[in-house]
């Protein structure tokens, strides 16, 4: 799997505290072992975000993100609180 952080993606991390960027990494290093892991909820989005897919960091902290090819390759697009990102 290769995962990519979109410009808009690394902008919003960049403002995270330390606490949570630690939390997304977690999140991530996560995801790229088992996409499907139960702990991050992944699931497909719909209405204005239809095509893109959610996972999440904490009770609140989402990150979206578009899959190709199955998995092969990521886009990870957002990442911030439940109101921030939907």
């Amino acid at each position: 799997m290769q995962i990519i952080r979109h410009k808009s993606f690394k902008k919003k991390y960049s403002k995270l505290d330390e606490f949570l960027k630690a939390k997304v990494n977690l999140a991530i290093e996560t995801f790229f072992k088992d996409p499907f892991n139960l702990s991050l909820k992944n699931h497909a989005l719909k209405g204005s975000l239809y095509g893109k897919r959610a996972i999440s960091v904490t009770g609140d902290i989402r990150i979206i993100f578009e899959e190709y090819n199955n998995y092969v390759l990521v886009i990870m697009l957002d990442v911030g609180t439940h109101s921030q990102v939907y």
